[in-house]
């Protein structure tokens, strides 16, 4: 399909109806977006852009959306491997009027984050130093747009912490899927925070929150897997989730990317694989619109024999999806 109008990794979306909102990301480390790209799905084109707040971080958001208004919440501010910043924004899709939001009680990078119940949940994420996983779990009730209290609430902790995390709200549950511990960090004593890459753990952990207020861990996902905070769909009572990243290659030390389609049934909370996509990648965008499954942007592998990242793209594709 028509490729995305600019490359991002570690950008942030949301469907609504038939629109895709595409958020900020990387067009590379030393470049980063301030501004919304709109995807028709009826039309098949890119039909809009608007700008963020110059305030509002430029990666590694926590999103979410009523169906109207979409929550841009924490992340990073400006390139390579800055800090995360605790400003939180709120977007009206019809005017495109931006408010700001009570500010998270502390900055997390990449935390999962979802509106469940009448409130915006913020959980897990990492640090501001990028690389300790956070273990906090944030509430605010807000309303059309709005934030109902001046102050988030401290909620039950996640059992594990870290970035780069599917968060899934189906049947009334809310569910928090995959993820990492540990990320790139700032080298010490850089100028331009460039970034250096640490020690990290990727997992499959699923799990799950509903009325007793308490965590409960589901099957994991088929491996390990990262990068997937807006790689997912829900459709026929399934999430269907898209690309990513695994375990580092043993010998080489380098990022593996994930090329398969995942697929998680909310009856028997059982995975499947039930596909590959055109290559690996992370940090894709989904959609899911009159039976196809949709991805743009991330970050693609080498090739068909190299599943270590390389290019930074805005390409999308699309396939039938039959479950």
């Amino acid at each position: 399909m028509a490729a995305a109008p600019v490359p991002r990794l570690d950008g942030y979306s949301v469907q609504i109806g038939d629109r895709l909102y595409v958020f900020a990301g990387y067009e590379n480390l030393d470049h980063v977006h301030s501004h919304v790209d709109v995807y028709n799905f009826s039309s098949n084109k890119w039909v809009e852009r608007f700008d963020m707040p110059k305030e509002m971080a430029n990666s590694h958001l926590g999103i979410a959306t009523d169906g109207r208004y979409i929550y841009a919440l924490t992340g990073q501010f400006g390139p390579q491997c800055r800090s995360p910043i605790n400003r939180n924004f709120v977007v009206d899709t019809v005017t495109k009027e931006w408010h700001e939001l009570p500010p998270l009680p502390v900055p997390r990078y990449a935390p999962a984050t979802q509106l469940w119940r009448g409130r915006l949940h913020v959980m897990g994420g990492g640090k501001e130093d990028r690389h300790e996983p956070g273990l906090e779990h944030w509430s605010l009730a807000v309303k059309d747009g709005k934030a109902l209290e001046n102050e988030w609430r401290t909620e039950i902790p996640i059992p594990r912490g870290g970035p780069h995390r599917a968060c899934v709200v189906a049947n009334d549950k809310l569910f928090v899927i995959g993820g990492q511990e540990g990320d790139f960090m700032a080298k010490p004593g850089s100028p331009i925070f460039k970034c250096v890459r640490r020690h990290e753990v990727v997992y499959g952990d699923v799990y799950m929150l509903d009325d007793g207020n308490k965590w409960k861990q589901l099957s994991p996902m088929p491996k390990p897997n990262s990068h997937i905070e807006c790689a997912w769909v829900v459709v026929n009572n399934s999430i269907v989730i898209v690309g990513g990243t695994t375990e580092k290659h043993p010998i080489t030390n380098k990022m593996i990317l994930v090329g398969e389609v995942f697929r998680f049934d909310l009856d028997t909370l059982t995975w499947l694989v039930i596909g590959r996509m055109p290559f690996r990648i992370k940090t894709a965008l989904a959609g899911y619109w009159d039976g196809w499954l949709y991805f743009t942007s991330g970050q693609r592998d080498r090739g068909p024999d190299n599943p270590a990242p390389k290019k930074v793209v805005g390409c999308t594709w699309r396939t039938k999806l039959h479950i």
